[in-house]
């Protein structure tokens, strides 16, 4: 399936060239910079799926993190459509891994543009949805790129498809499919700069809490954070540029300065945060906005002939209108100043393209830090944390925080575990827990009771407080109660203290 509103066989007759007047230059893609923008998303497609492959019998399977039941029910299927929804077993989740991983070599080499992108889509919208407690902001762009790019000529330029054409290559791209990109990015950073202006980021501690290891910050970052001044000066810095940065895109010069300040923002983000696929999929999406001067003095003589416009066809232009109003009725229910849904019929068109537009990532940020961790009495009497390779639990602070659970997504997961929403999760992720630690290890050294636990240190007006709250147990109370006194017990003994029960789980 491919939705060939620009076919990789691009004839004379598709093509218009580029006069002055035609298409306004700040609505106009250079061809070179779509390219390089291909092949940077391939490369991330390729790379995620290997990625989350190598944890896939942990998340994916009917018994893992994420049983297909309770992921089913969290996204609102089947309007949140998956094809790794089509079975229970690992084997429907590693089937879209796969497409994925496949579809980003043939999307790097530029080989069938058209339908490979719509596969890529696909198979992207599909692993996101059924992993979705671990979904971050980077992976719905990245879904929202893909769409857009169904409507435009990946592979005009630097490609298989265009080397097997033989013709002169396009120099740019205008037409809806170009505005579309524009808008998708603007509104990303728009919604994200609305997003916060609040207390917190007006006062300058945002970025300070935002970078903390008991946040999302890696150690780089949590240098950052106890900086002081520095960390008032990036708190306010990422505000204005987010604020101000898309309404410059509309400023002809303005272009390249500021892809080029976007691109240091993301790789400043990679550095200082763990936040999985998004500095990746930012820096790629503010590629396909360099304008063709970059290339002309970095490649003189790559300009290329002539603009191609996208999509052709009517099909494909009312396609592309049709998507550009459901993107922008997501985008208003989900930042105007009204807090109402969406009506059903366009909700359920946001669930079917995937287009969703809430952007404010790390607008609401607390006073606080926060931390999970996973105490472990084994049978020769000693407690180990299950998160940390088996250090010895540190119930206040862990060091490290999240930055010292090496794998990103479950750091997405175990920051949002104590959420209403993912709470029914956490009973499958400490048995998870349990039943890998225990693999091969000797009698002794086996896992008797776990609690998986997630604490907060409030800061400001209630500094100094500690909340710390039983999110799951293993094994599990039975339905008739079975368990609760020997929890209780092992709690005396300090292992911790339940302040609540958590859903029984399967042993």
């Amino acid at each position: 399936m491919g939705w060939r509103f620009l076919s990789p066989t691009t004839d004379a007759s598709e093509r218009t060239e580029s006069r002055p007047g035609q298409t306004p230059s700040i609505l106009r893609l250079d061809a070179r910079s779509l390219a390089v923008a291909r092949v940077l998303l391939g490369l991330v497609l390729l790379v995620d799926a290997a990625l989350r492959a190598s944890s896939a019998g942990r998340v994916l399977a009917a018994d893992g993190m994420l049983p297909p039941g309770l992921a089913r029910r969290f996204v609102g299927h089947p309007w949140s459509w998956s094809l790794a929804f089509v079975g229970d077993g690992v084997w429907s989740g590693m089937a879209s891994l796969l497409l994925e991983g496949l579809a980003g070599v043939l999307l790097a080499a530029g080989v069938a543009t058209p339908v490979v992108t719509t596969v890529a889509w696909v198979a992207v919208v599909s692993v996101v949805r059924r992993t979705a407690p671990m979904t971050n902001a980077g992976d719905v762009f990245l879904a929202c790129l893909l769409f857009w790019g169904q409507f435009l000529p990946w592979g005009a330029r630097w490609s298989w498809d265009a080397r097997r054409r033989g013709a002169v290559e396009a120099a740019s791209v205008q037409g809806l499919a170009a505005a579309a990109i524009l808008l998708q990015v603007a509104a990303v950073y728009l919604s994200a700069g609305w997003g916060k202006w609040n207390d917190v980021w007006r006062s300058g501690d945002a970025v300070a809490y935002a970078l903390s290891v008991h946040d999302h910050g890696t150690y780089v970052g949590d240098w950052i954070a106890a900086s002081g001044v520095p960390a008032r000066l990036l708190t306010w810095a990422t505000m204005l540029l987010e604020t101000v940065g898309p309404p410059l895109l509309l400023v002809g010069r303005a272009r390249l300065p500021l892809v080029a300040v976007f691109i240091a923002f993301h790789a400043a983000i990679a550095v200082t945060m763990d936040v999985c696929l998004f500095p990746w999929v930012g820096a790629a999406a503010w590629i396909t906005l360099l304008p063709g001067t970059f290339w002309d003095r970095l490649m003189p003589g790559s300009a290329g002939g002539a603009t191609l416009t996208a999509p052709r066809g009517t099909a494909g232009r009312i396609a592309c209108i049709a998507s550009l109003g459901v993107a922008a009725a997501a985008f208003l229910s989900a930042n105007g100043p009204w807090a109402r849904p969406l009506p059903t019929a366009l909700a359920r068109a946001v669930q079917l393209t995937f287009l969703e537009q809430d952007w404010r990532v790390f607008g609401e940020i607390r006073r606080q830090r926060q931390w999970v961790y996973a105490a472990a009495q084994l049978a020769d009497g000693s407690s180990v944390d299950l998160l940390r390779r088996g250090r010895p639990v540190e119930a206040v602070l862990p060091a490290g925080g999240f930055h010292a659970v090496e794998d990103q997504r479950l750091q997405k997961l175990l920051w949002e575990l104590p959420k209403p929403d993912r709470r029914p999760f956490a009973a499958h992720v400490a048995a998870v827990l349990a039943r890998e630690w225990n693999a091969g290890r000797p009698a002794g050294r086996q896992a008797v009771a776990v609690e998986l636990r997630g604490a907060r240190m409030l800061e400001g007006a209630e500094q100094g407080v500690i909340q710390d709250v039983l999110l799951a147990a293993w094994p599990g109370r039975s339905p008739t109660g079975r368990g609760g006194l020997d929890r209780f017990l092992r709690g005396k003994e300090g292992i911790g203290g339940g302040a609540e029960e958590p859903a029984a789980v399967p042993e």
